[in-house]
């Protein structure tokens, strides 16, 4: 294993964020995770790992003497992920009814992990840190060590002092070449001192985005569900011998009852089943009230018992999400939201994907076009897990469906770790491209003086066009964080200087060139 660049992965489950340092020459030389199953996939795919699995809080010392011991060094990364259960919208939803229930204490201990991975980056100084969670990591409160409640942002800061720069920010994955929607809080510190001149003058570590809904001249437009999986895949179904691809092992599915299949049968391309018309060909009718949420005393999203399950013009039974209540025998609707049981979009991202995602009833997930969800390899495409090498076996043998499905929904997906190393990487080496750079852009700066000048006489009036639009594009591309240096800024002062009149007559601007001028 090259040990130039070292990380630890504090957190790891099966190793999938680590794809991303892997594939940037960024090797994790230590690993540490709780679950033994997870562990033991990361060390089938990473065998010369020293990877530690229990509990953080009783591993820490062991880390910590260990890379010391072996390395003596400071580790280039710590890339950090923290459980996010207590953290999400999902998991702070059950949280607080099981709080209200007195069922559990108010505050997930969880989240307070991120004590322990505080203290172990204090211990071992690594030149960047990465922490990786939920957007709603930067409103979650913790006790600290003092039993005092604090925000958690708040006390990554007041612990890393002034060591570190970096602030944390929310993404969302699409915005990077990832086909699903997926918004994550990225905290990226960094002690070297190319990091904090860069900090300095860009406020952030993230790199520009590769994506936008539409694109623009600076993006492409997002990578779409028919674009990732809509290929030279097999066509499957919910049902047995239809559910399988027998070339591919990840590409299959879970069966779906007969009831099941009937529902989303009649489920339209982005609608969701609850709000399925009538079947009847006699009838067909098109407007029974459609399925939607109410909301309690308290605010609080709840499932709504009034929609219709028959057809309200011939009566006949809706292909609508329902069950028969054991005690009385009537059929009512089931009890959820209307993103259940609802076909996603072809020419739209996927929505995140969760461990939930071979469910029907998950939120968004079922295929737009085939009655079934997503296929485990759907779910590794749309997560860019098979853009890198990658393997779901121990021993020789493929994992259950329920670790691949947890180890894909509960991880980053590895191309936002990627991009974000080669920005790290850039920056690190930015002692001699800065240079080059800055002198494209005070090549720019120059042209754009010169075009000045030459407006004001109408013999040079087409050819200063010529030079605008090149000196526009040179300025574009000029990486943000050399605008400040010195020669960019003498530049600067000489562009705005009023040019001579002597001999030459004063034409008027238009907009396009006092946009540039």
């Amino acid at each position: 294993m090259d040990t130039k660049y070292k990380a630890i992965s504090l957190f790891s489950s099966s190793g999938i964020g680590d794809l991303g340092l892997h594939v940037n020459g960024i090797n994790t030389v230590v690993a540490c995770e709780l679950l033994e199953e997870r562990m033991k996939l990361f060390q089938n795919n990473n065998p010369d790992t020293k990877c530690f699995c229990g509990d953080i809080w009783t591993l820490e010392d062991e880390i910590v003497n260990y890379y010391k011991e072996k390395y003596g060094d400071s580790p280039f990364i710590i890339l950090a992920t923290p459980p996010c259960q207590g953290m999400s919208p999902n998991g702070m939803g059950k949280m607080l009814s099981d709080y209200r229930k007195g069922l559990r204490p108010k505050y997930d201990e969880r989240n307070r992990l991120i004590i322990p991975a505080i203290r172990i980056i204090k211990r071992l100084q690594p030149q960047w840190v990465i922490f990786e969670n939920v957007s709603n990591m930067g409103n979650t409160l913790i006790y600290d060590e003092n039993d005092e409640l604090v925000n958690i942002i708040e006390y990554i800061h007041r612990e890393l002092g002034t060591d570190y720069v970096g602030e944390p920010k929310v993404i969302d994955c699409a915005d990077y070449g990832v086909p699903q929607h997926r918004i994550r809080l990225l905290t990226v510190l960094s002690r070297t001192k190319q990091g904090k001149e860069y900090f300095r003058k860009n406020e952030t570590f993230l790199p520009q985005r590769t994506h936008s809904q539409d694109g623009d001249m600076f993006t492409k437009p997002w990578i779409t569900l028919r674009e990732a999986i809509c290929g030279d895949l097999q066509a499957l179904r919910a049902e047995k011998g239809q559910n399988v691809d027998k070339k591919n092992s990840l590409h299959k599915v879970p069966l779906l009852d007969e009831k099941k299949l009937w529902w989303l049968d009649n489920t339209p391309e982005g609608a969701t089943a609850f709000n399925n018309q009538c079947v009847n060909p006699l009838c067909g009718y098109q407007g029974n009230t459609l399925h939607g949420a109410k909301h309690n005393e308290e605010g609080i999203n709840k499932f709504n018992e009034d929609t219709p399950l028959h057809c309200e013009k011939c009566g006949q039974l809706l292909p609508r999400p329902c069950v028969i209540e054991k005690g009385t025998g009537e059929r009512r609707i089931m009890k959820g939201f209307v993103s259940a049981y609802k076909r996603m979009r072809w020419d739209e991202p996927a929505s995140t994907i969760t461990q939930n995602f071979q469910y029907a009833c998950s939120d968004n997930k079922v295929h737009p076009t085939q009655t079934r969800v997503l296929s485990l390899w759907e779910a590794m495409i749309l997560h860019t897990i098979a853009d890198y090498p990658y393997s779901f076996e121990i021993n020789n043998k493929q994992v259950n469906d329920g670790l691949i499905r947890d180890t894909i929904g509960e991880r980053v997906p590895p191309k936002i770790i990627d991009l974000l190393c080669k920005n790290i990487l850039e920056i690190k080496k930015s002692k001699g491209p800065i240079a080059a750079i800055e002198i494209i852009a005070v090549m720019g700066l120059f042209i754009k003086a010169a075009y000045s000048y030459l407006t004001l006489c109408p013999i040079h009036f087409f050819f200063a066009k010529a030079v605008m639009y090149f000196s526009s594009l040179i300025m574009v591309i000029q990486p943000a964080h050399i605008l400040e240096t010195p020669a960019l800024v003498i530049m600067e002062t000489l562009v705005v200087l009023p040019p001579p009149s002597v001999g030459c007559t004063i034409l008027p601007q238009s907009s396009v060139t006092k946009s540039f001028l």
